[in-house]
């Protein structure tokens, strides 16, 4: 496993990652280890190749009005 070192973060950047940190009850070094592994996964393009089939899959279809009714009324009780 590899180490980093990160310098001239703002104060203000730096007392948010403490604040996440001790919300989330982690080390500071572990929330922004977990920040930068999720954030390398987003970067990989998956979620957002995945996201954008979907999509495609999906246009050009159109929701029937008593669809949307039904939801209304749902919704209303």
């Amino acid at each position: 496993m590899r180490t980093m070192t990160i310098r001239n973060i703002p104060d203000e950047t730096y007392e948010g990652l403490q604040m996440m940190a001790k919300l989330n009850h982690r080390s500071l070094q572990e929330q922004v280890r977990l920040m930068l592994i999720e954030e390398a996964k987003l970067s990989d393009g998956s979620v957002s190749e995945a996201a954008s089939a979907y999509r495609t899959r999906l246009s050009g279809r159109t929701v029937e009005k008593s669809v949307v009714d039904d939801l209304r009324k749902d919704r209303s009780r």
